[in-house]
């Protein structure tokens, strides 16, 4: 399954880029599996997912929980927490 990841503010600048499209194994099946396999792709997705008290994701435009699933998901979007100001 094809599924376009996309990356805002430090967690973009952690990793180098805003957007990779990724085909992830069939037992990762939930936003906290796939931010643990992508931990594995890089130092720089590993350094910008180590903490993952400080993600937030969103499914196919969606706010959702780590524990969220992804299955037939098309976009998953991993960011900061939001603040206003």
């Amino acid at each position: 399954m094809a599924l376009t990841v996309l990356y805002f503010a430090w967690v973009r600048e952690a990793i180098g880029t805003g957007e990779e499209v990724v085909t992830p194994p069939a037992e990762v099946t939930t936003v906290a599996a796939l931010i643990g396999w992508l931990a594995n792709r890089s130092d720089a997705h590993a350094q910008a997912f180590a903490d993952r008290a400080k993600l937030r994701a969103a499914v196919d435009q969606g706010f959702v929980s780590l524990d969220a699933s992804i299955v037939g998901a098309r976009e998953v979007a991993i960011f900061p927490p939001v603040t206003g100001g």
